[in-house]
């Protein structure tokens, strides 16, 4: 069966993971890192691409974009993944894959969505147990966003910008950052950017479903439905509660 195209329209936000192949590292000094962000940042400049957030992990990143022309994410990630494998594969003399399979990504709704997913990103050191701050995490776009420290990749939504004023916005972020996270805000974004799911409310997913002609959340069921256990009637609740 053919692979479905992705949930792509212009302007619209995307959230992104991409993961080594087998769960295994994909970076193995902080030189790879600086390589990496190095070529993101030159290949999405050159596609007019902006990065909202980032941060990379030991073995998977995550990126929030927004581009302005449709297919140019996939161009991005496609050339930055033969760049930054090429790269591995000749400083470390090793040969194969690096990534699994292909990124996976869903479009954000930016009105109450976005800066969920700006801080599920930033955490995801702090949900690790790498750090007990995300501030003190230097491969994330926090030190940006959070701190207001200068970093040549971030360009801000308008979104982010809309918080305060340019003398305020970062400690205000930082404190939504810090706030207590209700752990199904953490899961409702895991889940949606697993099934490559439109993070947003109903409005937001058929007016994709719109555009492009295709489903952009849960097939509808038909039927009585099945009886569920405690556990998956909990998730069915969260997904629907968006």
């Amino acid at each position: 069966m053919p692979r479905q195209p992705r949930l792509d329209l212009p302007g619209v936000p995307q959230h992104l993971v991409q993961r080594g192949n087998d769960r295994q590292p994909c970076f193995f000094a902080d030189i790879d890192r600086v390589r990496y962000l190095q070529d993101l940042r030159e290949l999405s400049l050159k596609l007019g691409i902006a990065v909202h957030a980032y941060v990379l992990m030991t073995n998977h990143v995550h990126l929030l974009l927004t581009s302005e022309q449709r297919g140019a994410t996939s161009t991005l990630m496609q050339s930055l993944g033969r760049r930054y494998v090429r790269y591995i594969n000749e400083t470390y003399r090793r040969t194969g894959t690096l990534w699994e399979g292909r990124y996976k990504s869903c479009p954000v709704q930016d009105e109450t969505y976005l800066l969920r997913c700006y801080r599920y990103i930033e955490l995801n050191p702090t949900r690790a147990g790498i750090v007990t701050d995300p501030a003190d995490y230097r491969l994330s776009s926090h030190p940006c966003n959070g701190l207001g420290q200068q970093d040549a990749l971030v360009h801000p939504h308008p979104r982010y910008l809309a918080i305060a004023s340019p003398q305020e916005r970062a400690a205000i972020y930082r404190r939504f950052v810090l706030d207590a996270v209700n752990p199904d805000e953490t899961e409702t974004i895991r889940i949606r950017l697993q099934r490559q799911h439109a993070l947003g409310d109903d409005l937001f997913r058929t007016g994709i479903e719109r555009q492009l002609g295709r489903r952009a959340g849960p097939a509808a069921r038909l039927g009585r439905p099945p009886k569920q256990n405690r556990g998956q009637s909990a998730l069915s609740e969260k997904e629907s509660a968006l």
